[in-house]
């Protein structure tokens, strides 16, 4: 019996988060990490999407949906932050990554 999309959907989700959350870690560089940040952002949307899946007798589940919706302009938001940050932290100390050998 092959997996439902949902399940494949979420399975994805995970590793995505996963190799995200390996990023955030070991990356130094401010916009590697930003980059990371976001896409562990983009595997838990996956998630609820997944969560919030359709059968063939019910509507579909809005508050995931909702929720997603309302994650992405959360997050839209706070990457815009972190940005102008990295952004000013290069500008005031000429550095570009967590790196103390400067």
């Amino acid at each position: 019996m092959p997996p439902e999309p949902w399940q494949l959907y979420a399975l994805t989700a995970g590793l995505l988060f996963s190799i995200s959350l390996a990023g955030v870690f070991l990356c130094r560089h401010f916009f590697r990490k930003i980059i990371a940040v976001n896409l562990m952002g983009a595997s838990v949307f996956l998630l609820l999407v997944s969560i919030g899946r359709r059968d063939h007798e019910a509507f579909a589940d809005p508050v995931p949906h909702a929720m997603v919706i309302t994650g992405l302009v959360v997050a839209v938001s706070a990457s815009a932050f972190a940005l102008a940050l990295a952004r000013r932290i290069h500008r005031e100390t000429g550095r570009d990554n967590f790196s103390e050998s400067e």
